[in-house]
């Protein structure tokens, strides 16, 4: 059985608008399909997506912490200096 919907889902989007390398947004990490089709979907599949983005933003996040921790303990050296 289908739960009523009282109030629209509303779109992800945060305005950010580009799309990253793998092609997801990276405001709202949304695949460009999902992006384009957002007005069409049936409500659960928008809750699907909703979900989905947080897991993709989530893993981004953290792939991000990890080359910083990267970055930090190699840092690159300076043509200059002797």
């Amino acid at each position: 059985m289908q739960q009523i919907e009282i109030f629209e889902i509303q779109s992800p989007c945060i305005g950010v608008c580009q799309s990253g390398p793998n092609g997801n947004c990276l405001g709202c990490f949304r695949s460009r399909d999902e992006r384009l089709h957002w007005t069409k979907l049936e409500d659960g599949v928008k809750r699907t997506i909703i979900k989905a983005c947080a897991v993709r933003k989530r893993r981004a996040s953290q792939t991000k912490n990890k080359k910083g921790i990267v970055q930090s303990i190699n840092p690159q050296q300076s043509l200059w200096d002797e």
